[in-house]
């Protein structure tokens, strides 16, 4: 995903001179070509990320489109009164991207964790918050952010996530895509668990258990239509996130479900609980202890709905 991040946001800023990168002193390896073919559209702000979220607030007000980029949550969480208060107060056009969204860096530990993050961007007022699923989504989400005008947070994973989609497919913000049709049960997932959400439909599939999956790449603003469509339509919801289960996806869609008072069958929430990831191991490791990899979705669904194990 940051692969297709950055290249996407290079070509268009080759061609829209109010784009601007700034970094928090990291990430060369990849932004080097951006760096040094656009010099008057990099920044680097340095270890330094209230200062960076400051200064991008006041370029976005002079009419640039400036995307913060750094590490899983140190472009949020440790300068997140400058996000509220400079960017999200003056609905400025700043574009916040964490690379590494989840337990992307695994072994470094929760200070490079990023399990909370969608919870707290989204209760802030204006702020859009979008988690592509796959490079393909990360490259579309980069895209449509450059033309939306406000404050936004672009979750990205690491790097080498496996593509979902054959063909690209339609995108638009605040839309769930329809990946896979079913009846008898909907998996929702956001983030870089899309591609283990349609793993484990497809193994449910060869045992005649029909699984819609919906990615649903912006959380907010929920695509609230497709969520009770699923609950009227199969009348079991799962949701799969790479978050705690504190206000994340699985948050969003259960105050839409019991707003509309439309209660599935059966839902339930995957993702962590209440915990923070203290165990050591790469981001692959730390799925599968805690649930989050192809194998965790399908014991978890197949406990809820009381299937025998395979």
């Amino acid at each position: 995903m940051r692969t297709a991040f950055i290249e996407t946001l290079f070509a268009l800023a080759q061609q829209d001179q109010r784009i601007v990168l700034m970094v928090g002193d990291l990430g060369f390896g990849v932004v080097t070509p951006f760096m040094e073919h656009l010099p008057g559209q990099f920044v680097n702000a340095g270890v330094s990320e209230q200062n960076m979220t400051g200064m991008a607030a006041g370029m976005a007000l002079s009419g640039k489109i400036v995307f913060t980029y750094s590490i899983a949550n140190f472009p949020t969480l440790r300068c997140l009164e400058q996000i509220r208060n400079d960017v999200c107060y003056h609905k400025a056009n700043v574009k916040i991207v964490p690379v590494g969204g989840g337990m992307a860096y695994g072994a470094l530990g929760i200070s490079h964790h990023a399990t909370e993050d969608i919870a707290i961007m989204r209760v802030l007022p204006h702020m859009l918050v979008v988690a592509p699923g796959d490079p393909t989504e990360a490259r579309l989400a980069t895209r449509a952010l450059i033309d939306y005008n406000g404050p936004a947070y672009l979750r990205l994973g690491r790097a080498g996530e496996p593509r979902v989609y054959d063909a690209e497919p339609a995108f638009q913000l605040g839309k769930a895509i329809t990946v896979r049709q079913g009846s008898d049960l909907t998996l929702i997932g956001t983030g870089g668990l899309l591609y283990d959400t349609v793993k484990a439909a497809e193994a449910l599939a060869e045992e005649g258990i029909q699984a819609r999956v919906l990615s649903m790449h912006t959380v907010k603003p929920l695509d609230t239509a497709a969520v009770l469509c699923a609950a009227e339509e199969t009348g079991v919801i799962f949701t799969i996130e790479e978050h705690s289960i504190i206000g994340g996806l699985g948050g969003a869609v259960a105050e839409v479900l019991m707003e509309a008072e439309r209660r599935p069958r059966h839902f339930k929430r995957i993702g962590l609980h209440d915990t923070f990831a203290s165990l050591v191991g790469d981001q692959e490791y730390l799925r599968a202890q805690y649930g989050l990899d192809t194998a965790g979705i399908l014991h978890t669904v197949r406990s809820v709905l009381a299937l025998p194990a395979r």
